[in-house]
């Protein structure tokens, strides 16, 4: 699998992931609030997937998921749920794109 299939793949896997999770929350506006997070979750696989570094693939995705995720977490002020999942996420996809070594 190439590098953008994967990358591809894996923002729908973990847009869709964070989507479902938020489905039980009350937003003022919940529509905008899913299609927020599903396109920055979608960001996130796709940069990694995209991204063609000499680190660990583990470490491509922590640095691309917490950069990712700050500009969220700083709008909602809900700094350690999307910081902590977008790190976690980051780095699950950046092991499975590029190596966990």
């Amino acid at each position: 699998m190439g590098n953008l299939t994967g990358g591809l793949i894996s923002g729908l896997v973990f847009g869709a992931f964070v989507v479902v999770t938020m489905l039980p929350m009350q937003f003022p506006d919940k529509t905008t609030a899913l299609l927020a997070a599903f396109l920055s979750r979608f960001g996130i696989g796709l940069v990694i997937g995209c991204v063609q570094l000499p680190w660990p693939g583990w470490l491509i995705g922590v640095v691309f998921g917490l950069l990712l995720s700050i500009p969220d977490a700083l709008i909602t002020r809900a700094y350690a749920p999307i910081l902590i999942i977008g790190t976690i996420g980051g780095a699950i996809i950046g092991g499975i794109l590029h190596g966990w070594k």
